[in-house]
């Protein structure tokens, strides 16, 4: 795989892990505000966008199993980072969510 496929790949990595870290952020913003039906969608559309991320890192695993020449790119170390951080935001977000359901119940 050449240098421009890899950078490619890894700045889809960025845009679909940032993506998703901004809607787990608004889920978590929708739930401190009791607006549960909107904070449920932005957990679906970060976890579609997670999902797109992931792929792509999963076709990257597959290429350099099947021993496929990879280079390094610090693009790609770089969107390995927004991935691992997207993961721990949605996880964060879920559990988040279910806090300010309880929080608001109480009041």
């Amino acid at each position: 795989m050449n240098k421009e496929t890899m950078q490619s790949i890894g700045f889809q990595i960025i845009s679909f892990a940032g993506s998703a870290f901004d809607h787990f952020n608004r889920a978590i913003e929708n739930a401190g505000n009791g607006l549960f039906d909107e904070s449920d969608n932005e957990i679906k559309l970060g976890n579609d966008d997670l999902n797109q991320a992931h792929q792509a890192q999963t076709n990257l695993l597959i290429a350099e199993a099947n021993q496929e020449e990879l280079e390094f790119s610090l693009i790609m170390v770089h969107a390995q980072d927004h991935l691992t951080m997207a993961i721990f935001s949605q996880r964060m977000a879920k559990q988040m969510i279910v806090l300010w359901k309880e929080v608001l119940r109480e009041k």
